[in-house]
């Protein structure tokens, strides 16, 4: 059974992102501990995970969650403050949640009983908050019972799903005074009716001093599925009055009178002879029936569009391998079409261009997630640490919308874990220091991204000491990384403390110290085809920017010829297209740099470099490509043009072939490899490195 058709394993992906909410809203609930509407969100997301989880046979998950769940209630009510403490033990109830869904035969019995303890300890001691303030757009619960129509048809396959309507209905009468209507018009023939199915939809009238969201919290199981409506009735509004006026039985001026002296409008008609009892009857029935016609039309009118749908990750990279295999195949197809003489077979190749182009830019889009689904999960992380380390510090965050790919954002968490330790640990200094340094107390750390091209570049940035130029040095040229008193610009200098090991922390802690954090970032940042560029300001904090392709599947590249072999270089990196002087071109030994308008730019011959043995073309061109700060030439016997290139992994075979990041299909059906722009300036910088050493 898979992840669609197994109930378990939904419940579990619907589960883990409801504790994300929670934990987003009890994180947001720490700053503003007078936030309704996080106290809400925060309810909700136990309330479903409670029922949810009895529902599909998480009994422990949904008994542990009921505690929780009553904590928060008091909450609600502004019996309970939601203190510091209150929060963390949350927090860590949340965690043990988590584990009670996903590996339950792993679960230390203990723990969860502790932690129920601590919040029943905190629940009897706390002394209880101000009073609430209704919402805007909820109704207040002093100003009196308000009339409610409630209209909602289940999905047809609730029962299968363990839905039960009567559970709904029993907890709506328990809210108020409750008329409910059964509308039939769903039902099929008899030989058409699938046990299982559920056709009734319900009409209920619901007298009540609850506001809309408490109504709204009955459905909090099933929305999503359900068709729902609920509306106030205006005071003094009677359906079976407009439909006795309609029906030509009574004149509007005796509705009129008799609705202001007697609420009880029928009753009251057929008291003083207005209406026969007959006539009563009759307008009753139609007015059942307009209510029961109104529901069928609800349920044969289309469903409305679904805000979102959830689809396996693996369908959509297999989409993408697809998509991938289209575009090679339409390049092969552009390809022949050149040779071809025929317009219409030119006007159909155009097509199928233009739709593959579409297609691709469709699938593409799907696979983009908002950053802040990454971002989100850091806030966590600052505040433990913040707590371990004894500092102040708060994280702030811009530019959550920002979207790229899921495969990009999946890899990025272990990167970003270790930049914002770092950070915490080594640049923001604690309350003291800051103080003597004529700091704010607390400590901040901004994570931004935004959109720059093709690229996505993610900031973190703190404002603690800034990192210590003197001890990166004297630490590499301990370790041998760099000659005694080599020139190194600042972002030369700031590469350094990427290299593996290298760490200038004086003792190891649980934190850092082993020289393997930063290591693991630019690993991570380069497998991505990314680059990392830091800057830091004594005193004043650390900046690190991450430039990251906006997708991994399928990017734009500039294809060039080598020899007898053609590469692709990733467009987002290159700059421009300039050609190799002859001056510049007959000079093979010493350094290698070209004048571009002025500014000096090394040169790379990429010939030499994969060991061309064919004789260069006369006029080489040279392809300038950047990396953060750092720009180098690429030269290339020619210039092809542009090229989608669907991006294929290298095999293990390869993995050495650290100047290629991946290879690509031709419309030809050779193979052209993609170059790794990053690696290139890296070992054109080392080299230049080594020549200055000797």
């Amino acid at each position: 059974m898979n992840a669609q058709t197994d109930p378990a394993q939904t419940f579990r992906e619907e589960a883990a992102d409801l504790l994300a909410q929670l934990e987003e809203a009890l994180l947001g609930l720490e700053q503003a501990p007078g936030d309704h509407e996080l106290i809400d969100t925060a309810f909700r997301a136990l309330h479903t995970i409670k029922g949810s989880g009895a529902m599909f046979g998480f009994a422990a998950a949904a008994g542990f969650t009921h505690h929780l769940e009553n904590a928060f209630e008091k909450v609600r009510h502004g019996d309970l403050a939601p203190t510091s403490d209150l929060i963390g033990v949350a927090l860590e109830a949340k965690d043990h949640i988590r584990a009670l869904i996903e590996t339950p035969d792993e679960i230390d019995a203990g723990r969860g009983e502790s932690l129920l303890a601590r919040v029943a300890e905190l629940v009897a001691s706390a002394a209880p908050q101000a009073p609430r303030v209704p919402s805007p757009g909820k109704a207040d619960p002093a100003s009196g019972p308000a009339t409610w129509r409630i209209r909602f048809r289940l999905a047809q396959d609730a029962l299968v799903r363990g839905t039960n309507p009567l559970l709904l209905l029993d907890e709506l009468r328990t809210l108020g005074n409750c008329t409910l209507v059964a509308l039939t018009e769903g039902v099929p023939e008899m030989e058409d009716i699938d046990p299982t199915g559920c056709y009734l939809a319900w009409d209920v009238i619901l007298t009540t001093e609850q506001s809309k969201a408490t109504i709204e919290d009955v459905f909090i199981f099933v929305i999503d599925d359900a068709e729902l409506t609920i509306e106030q009735v205006p005071a003094g509004t009677d359906k079976l009055g407009e439909i006795l006026v309609n029906r030509g039985d009574v004149a509007a001026e005796v509705i009129e009178t008799a609705a202001s002296n007697q609420p009880r409008l029928g009753t009251l008609l057929v008291k003083d002879g207005t209406v026969s009892e007959d006539r009563l009857r009759s307008a009753l029935a139609e007015q059942t029936h307009l209510r029961e016609v109104e529901g069928a039309k609800a349920a044969a009118a289309p469903p409305p569009a679904a805000g979102s749908i959830r689809v396996p990750a693996e369908r959509l990279d297999d989409l993408m391998d697809q998509v991938g295999e289209l575009v090679i195949a339409e390049a092969r197809l552009k390809q022949l079409v050149a040779t071809s003489h025929d317009p219409q077979v030119k006007a159909i190749a155009e097509e199928i261009e233009r739709l593959a182009n579409g297609l691709r830019d469709t699938t593409m889009g799907i696979r983009m997630v908002p950053i802040g689904s990454l971002f989100g999960r850091f806030r966590r992380l600052v505040r433990d640490l913040s707590k371990e380390l004894g500092k102040e510090v708060a994280l702030t965050m811009a530019g959550e919308e920002t979207e790229l790919d899921k495969t990009v954002i999946e890899r990025l968490n272990d990167p970003l874990v270790h930049i914002i330790r770092n950070s915490l640990d080594h640049g923001v200094e604690d309350t003291v220091a800051r103080i003597r340094a004529g700091k704010p107390p607390q400590g901040q750390v901004h994570l931004s991204a935004v959109h720059s091209g093709a690229q996505v570049l993610i900031t973190i940035r703190d404002d603690g000491k800034g990192l210590d130029r003197a001890g990166i040095r004297a630490k590499a040229e301990e370790q041998g990384l760099i000659p005694a008193g080599t020139d190194l610009n600042d972002n030369e200098l700031f590469q350094l403390i990427f290299h593996p090991g290298f760490s200038t922390a004086k003792q190891v802690t649980s934190l850092s110290g082993r020289g393997v954090g930063m290591d693991v970032v630019k690993r991570a940042i380069t497998a991505l085809r990314g680059t990392v560029n830091v800057t830091s300001t004594p005193g004043r904090g650390t900046e690190i920017t991450l430039a990251l392709p906006l997708t991994l599947a399928i990017i734009d590249g500039l294809l060039v010829r080598v020899g007898n072999g053609r590469y692709v270089i990733p467009l987002s990196a290159v700059e421009e297209c300039v050609q190799l002087p002859i001056a510049d071109d007959l000079r093979h030994t010493g350094r290698n740099f070209l004048n571009i308008r002025g500014e000096l730019v090394p040169f790379l011959r990429l010939r030499d470099s994969f060991r061309s043995t064919l004789a260069a073309d006369p006029y080489q061109k040279v392809v300038v490509v950047s990396t953060g700060e750092r720009r180098i030439g690429l030269v290339v016997d020619q210039v092809i043009g542009d090229h989608q290139t669907v991006i294929k992994s290298l095999s293990k075979l390869h993995a050495d072939a650290d100047s290629f990041s991946g290879a690509t299909i031709l419309g030809d059906g050779t193979v052209a490899l993609i170059l790794d722009v990053g690696h290139l300036v890296a070992a054109s910088h080392a080299q230049e490195l080594r020549r200055q050493a000797s």
